[in-house]
């Protein structure tokens, strides 16, 4: 063969090229159209008549008890509707795609917020503290007028000393249930040092990454950033 000279393999070679069509089905024409479609101002009116308008009118119903008693002055009615929302997804999320294991794990991390929310909301804490130490002694009002200033009355503290210390524990021990089930409200939407489980995955071996269920094992259900089905 002479330097320079295409061999006969290269000469069919660019026979064929120049003889290619280049062909296009259907359904990459209809691709092509839905997405024209659907960036369309017709499109847009048609999604919202058809999807957004009855979402809204389903979450109006499915809020109702919250949008009715909402406020804006009080942190409250907005956990009230934090609450509402999570039950709504914890409610879906047993029916959902995700692999069971981690989302069973999610499920009982929704629940455990639900329920912290539902004690801050329903100011569960005295009523906690109260079964654990005992109900709160309370005694009637008693008033005595006020010899310095006529026509006045003051309430007398008919407490025993007993008694205010036992109404002293309860109350205390009612603010540290409330500070611990706070932090622990938002220690479950934060979620895991993911830095722990890279510090776990450096010890292991490709096969016991495959075989020991790592991920699975390592998380716990929660960081509500990964609540999503």
């Amino acid at each position: 063969m002479v330097v320079g000279q295409p061999s006969n393999h290269k000469e069919n070679f660019l026979k064929k090229q120049s003889n290619m069509k280049v062909e296009f089905k259907d359904t990459f024409f209809e691709s092509v159209e839905k997405l024209v479609w659907y960036d369309t101002k017709l499109w847009k009116v048609w999604q919202a008549i058809r999807y957004d308008i009855p979402s809204f009118l389903k979450n109006i119903y499915l809020f109702r008890k919250e949008l009715y008693s909402h406020r804006w002055y009080d942190y409250r009615y907005t956990l009230e509707m934090l609450q509402r929302s999570l039950e709504i997804m914890e409610s879906k999320m047993h029916d959902g795609m995700e692999v069971r294991e981690s989302r069973d794990k999610k499920i009982a991390k929704m629940q455990r917020a639900i329920q912290i929310l539902k004690n801050i909301n329903d100011d569960k804490y005295i009523e906690m503290a109260e079964a654990e130490l005992g109900e709160l002694i309370m005694r009637d009002w008693e008033f005595e007028d006020v010899p310095e200033t006529p026509g006045y009355s003051r309430l007398i503290d008919n407490e025993t000393p007993s008694e205010r210390k036992h109404n002293r524990k309860v109350y205390d021990k009612a603010r540290r249930l409330g500070e611990d089930e706070w932090k622990e409200l938002w220690k479950i939407f934060e979620g895991q040092n993911y830095n722990q489980y890279k510090t776990i995955t450096k010890k292991l071996t490709p096969e016991q990454m495959r075989n020991d269920n790592v991920w699975v094992n390592w998380f716990d259900g929660s960081d509500m950033r990964g609540w999503w089905d």
